[in-house]
């Protein structure tokens, strides 16, 4: 049973009660964002109240409970079952309008206020304060109640106290003495509450559950807590100080999303089942948890998460691990990014623990999966069913083997991709390695091949970017030298794909953007100065063309072979060496109204056009129709596999949206190039591009204008600048990127809006205004098809823009010499206009939801 009343702030804390957030809840997590909803909603409430003293603001429900702990006569203890992000919140405000009404108008103020609302005041420790947070969030609380020079500072808490602070100087009118009157009599009788109060003998946790059990409200590891503290009922608090805290303390403290403590615990399912979902943390474990008995059970399982728990913080900060190997293998595999090795690298480091692995062991085991990370990118396969084979390999190795022997043996057999050295060798030479993998992964592969040249002297990897030697957007020069590796039946531009992406063509220089489109020459003489190593054999070239590329291919294929050991000899890889299941893959992805060519499917698998066309000719593949010539046009010996299909291909094509000349030429718009290829196949998994925070921006921002200068022409300089103030003068923001390109993002919300952060475009000085419809599509409003469908046709009234259909959820975009015309730019602003406003929500201030969040 459970009784609800409408009340106010004043109702709930006049009088001595004592209200006590338990240890199952949630710290403080409140954000500007949150606090600055409410405080809006406030000054509007105090400006209302001038004409409607009766007028009131509902901001929501707290759930509290009678406490379990017998207190002192005449103190009502609740516990706060829910509700407690509001309650903090509303508090820490009182504390600064006490503060604040102290200091300008009379420090009579201060009693008052404290008295009245912030502490029972004959009351003594532990019931003196009227609020109790939760223990991590106590000593920040009792700096803004007793007003320390503590107050205030970088937490949740403090930030919230400063917040308020500065609100109240801006609203205080020196003027009018009772503006900030108003204010306090706004929060304490005009924000209306429903308090919801269980009675005596409710369990509390089965009540906390129920609101919370969606995962919408709490994480999986929040819910995981609750439950254990829930079976502690008078060891919790020894429990929580001795263990829990520590633990959450050490894992979560520098982390800002503070999400480790969860996959400390999806870690600790995947040791037991390798198929276990980060959604099923809760249920899994509790299910678990259920079978023990007694608080020294739970007690025990809290102490072993403890443990497990300081070797996680040793895999997320590798400098903390003292055996200088094991920090040199964790480092690089913390690097590498696939979170999906940290279940293998918990079991290893809790191996070494236990004293059944030796250092040495789980070093070799470490070093075996580098291996097979890095022959997996260099042969076009990083993704390949990575997670699952990862993910078993804790609950599938042989346990009967030492577990360096074990992990090399699981990742030899069957069809895990672990390249051998003869498909090291043949691979090399022809897989784009620039197109598959991650970004970082691709700069690491390069790093270590330098490093292993210097005795493992750590490269700085900040200062350095990949460089294509051969220029992605080749100059006349270049065409030139490469015509002259022309075979017969070959074209320029097939050739041009399939050497630009390979490893032989792509090196490491910390002058990426001044290098650029420039000759080989002058590229030569600029590596030849150069201190990385990878880069000699490059300048002692005398020209730069198919058969140095591939030389150079061969060349850093023995080096691969040699510093990364390969399978196991037993091992018996059965694939392919031309991977025709990602072709399959990439074309049964090509959208309707899109085409592609022979050059470009060759290029993305690292074989050539005309094995490319027999293979369609002869096997069944999805869209085979969808491929044609350089051109645009059909291959005169295209054919169906089947016989029996007498579909005209041109005919398909038009009825699915492509557009064709009077020459039968399929419209250049329509095509879908290599990089956009690689993406549909899922070779490249880069994150969409990110900005950087506006704290570490400002350097980024001068070199990408120092970029910008250096690789257009005077005219689009500036018109790239004029579209930068035109959107700052609409109310974005301007955010850069640190890649190869220091990119300019166009942001129109930030990341601590409610809704998530969006922005419509990225600048890239090399000459792409890239419109991010794989980005805004998992973001509100731009989730609806209609809107993105909306915001292309608009873009499509620019002057030399023309984005197709098909391209809607991918990365297309147009060039920046488009800019340069005045009307042009004009009509692009004006459809970012429409884009920034359709991205700005109405800003209500959902009480029950900005409780929830974290």
């Amino acid at each position: 049973m459970v009784a609800a009343q409408e009340t106010t702030l004043q109702k709930l804390l006049e009088g001595t009660k004592q209200y006590r957030v338990p240890l199952y809840q949630r710290t403080y997590s409140w954000s500007e964002q949150q606090c600055k909803r409410l405080w809006e909603d406030i000054e509007k409430l105090a400006d209302d109240r001038r004409a409607d003293p009766a007028a009131t603001h509902f901001i929501g429900s707290v759930v509290l409970a009678p406490s379990p702990e017998i207190g002192p006569v005449g103190v009502q203890e609740f516990l706060v079952v829910d509700g407690q992000q509001r309650l903090t919140t509303l508090s820490i405000l009182l504390c600064a309008i006490r503060d604040h009404r102290a200091e300008t108008e009379d420090p009579k103020h201060r009693g008052r206020i404290e008295q009245l609302y912030l502490i029972n005041q004959f009351e003594s420790d532990p019931h003196r304060l009227k609020l109790v947070p939760t223990q991590a969030d106590r000593g920040a609380y009792l700096a803004c109640v007793e007003s320390t020079p503590q107050v205030g500072g970088r937490d949740h808490v403090g930030s919230a106290y400063d917040f308020f602070v500065s609100r109240l100087r801006e609203y205080d009118d020196v003027g009018n003495t009772l503006d900030i009157a108003r204010i306090e009599n706004a929060v304490i009788t005009g924000l209306a509450l429903v308090a919801v109060t269980a009675q005596a003998g409710d369990n509390v946790y089965r009540i906390f559950e129920s609101l919370n059990n969606t995962g919408l409200q709490l994480t999986q590891a929040d819910l995981l807590r609750n439950y254990l503290f829930m079976r502690l009922p008078t060891r919790g608090e020894t429990v929580y100080e001795s263990l829990w805290f520590p633990l959450q303390d050490a894992l979560d403290r520098n982390d800002r999303d503070r999400r480790n403590l969860e996959l400390l615990f999806w870690l600790d399912l995947v040791q037991r089942d390798g198929r276990a979902k980060q959604t099923d943390i809760y249920a899994a474990h509790q299910k678990r948890l259920n079978a023990m008995r007694g608080e020294a059970e739970i007690e025990a399982e809290v102490r072993r998460f403890s443990r497990l728990g300081a070797l996680l913080k040793i895999i997320l900060h590798p400098e903390s691990e003292p055996d200088l190997e094991v920090r040199r293998r964790l480092t690089r595999l913390h690097a590498w990014g696939a979170t999906t090795v940290y279940p293998l690298l918990l079991h290893l480091l809790d191996r070494r623990a236990q004293g059944t692995a030796t250092a040495g062991q789980i070093i070799a085991a470490m070093r075996y999966v580098e291996s097979f990370f890095v022959r997996r990118l260099v042969i076009g396969r990083a993704t390949a069913n990575l997670n699952r084979i990862l993910m078993s390999i804790v609950t599938e190795m042989d346990p009967k083997l030492p577990v360096d022997e074990a992990v090399r043996a699981y990742l030899s057999t069957g069809r895990k991709h672990y390249a051998t050295d003869a498909q090291v060798r043949s691979l090399t030479r022809t897989i784009p390695f620039f197109l598959n993998g991650r970004a970082h992964q691709r700069n690491l592969v390069l790093q270590w091949l330098e490093e292993a040249h210097r005795s493992k002297e750590p490269v700085a990897a900040d200062s350095l970017s990949i460089e294509h030697v051969l220029p992605q957007t080749p100059t006349a020069q270049w065409r030139q030298m490469l015509n002259d590796d022309l075979g017969p039946d070959e074209n320029f531009t097939d050739l041009h794909e399939s050497l630009v992406h390979t490893i032989g063509n792509l090196t490491l220089t910390g002058y990426n953007s001044e290098l650029g489109n420039k000759p080989f020459d002058a590229k030569k003489a600029a590596l030849a100065r150069s201190p990385i190593v990878l880069n000699r054999d490059i300048a002692r070239q005398e020209r730069w063309g198919r058969p140095e590329i591939q030389a150079r291919s061969e060349a850093l294929a023995e080096q691969i072979i040699s510093l990364w050991p390969g399978p196991a000899e037993t091992s018996r890889d059965h694939d392919s060496d031309v991977p025709w299941d990602v072709m399959n893959r990439a074309l049964a992805e090509l959208p309707a109204g899109s085409w592609t060519t022979y050059g470009d499917v060759a290029a993305l698998i690292g074989s050539h056009p005309v094995p490319v066309g027999t293979r369609l000719a002869n096997h069944p593949a999805p869209n085979a129709h969808r491929v044609l010539q350089t051109g645009g046009t059909f291959s005169p010996s295209f054919r169906w596999p089947d016989p029996a299909s007498t579909d005209d291909p041109l005919d398909l094509l038009r009825a699915e949206g492509v557009e064709f000349d009077g020459s039968g030429r399929a419209a250049p718009e329509q095509r879908i190039p290599l990089d956009e290829l690689a993406q549909l196949a899922g070779l490249s998994t880069d994150d969409l591009p990110r900005p950087r925070s506006p704290r570490t921006s400002a350097a980024h921002a001068g070199r990408f204008s120092t970029q910008v200068a250096q690789l257009q022409d005077p005219p689009v300089v500036a018109a790239v600048q004029a579209v930068l103030d035109g959107w700052t003068a609409l109310g974005g923001n301007l955010l850069y990127g640190t890649g190869d390109e220091a990119s300019c993002f166009l942001i129109a919300r930030g990341k601590d809006h409610r809704l998530g952060n969006i922005w419509p475009a990225a600048i890239y000085p090399s000459g792409k205004f890239e419109i991010v419809f794989q980005h805004f599509k998992n973001r509100v409003p731009f989730d609806d098809m209609a809107l993105r469908a909306e915001f292309r046709q608009r873009l499509n009234k620019i002057p030399g823009v023309n984005i197709a259909a098909a391209r809607i959820g991918l990365r297309p975009g147009f060039r920046l010499p488009v800019l340069a015309d005045p009307a042009a730019r004009e009509l692009l602003i004006e459809q970012l206009d429409w884009f920034y406003q359709q991205a700005q929500p109405p800003a209500e201030y959902d009480a029950d939801a900005g409780d929830q969040l974290s």
